[in-house]
């Protein structure tokens, strides 16, 4: 396993034991999608060592939206997407992380 694996390997098991923040308001259902989509990617690449074309479009676009968000989201519930953003942004190409 690479050490890029490695660490989306350790901050997906972080974040599946990560309980739920509470108190996220009207954007909970989005965030909550958001959160299962990325998930779904990154247990699919942890399988398959790639995402596939399709996936890495849709991933991006889960990104994008979840950028839009984390605007309003206020601690202590940051972390928790802070870490969902850092996985997704380490299955892009290029490791593009910000």
């Amino acid at each position: 396993m690479s050490a890029r694996e490695q660490e989306i390997s350790a901050l997906w098991t972080a974040h599946r034991d990560a309980t739920w923040p509470a108190g996220l308001g009207t954007g909970e259902g989005e965030l909550m999608t958001l959160d299962t989509v990325i998930g779904g990617f990154v247990s699919y690449y942890l399988e398959e060592r790639r995402l596939d074309p399709q996936r890495l479009v849709l991933l991006e676009s889960c990104l994008a939206d979840l950028d839009e968000l984390m605007e309003r989201i206020e601690e202590p519930a940051r972390p928790y997407f802070v870490r969902l953003q850092t996985l997704g942004r380490l299955l892009m190409p290029g490791d593009a992380v910000s």
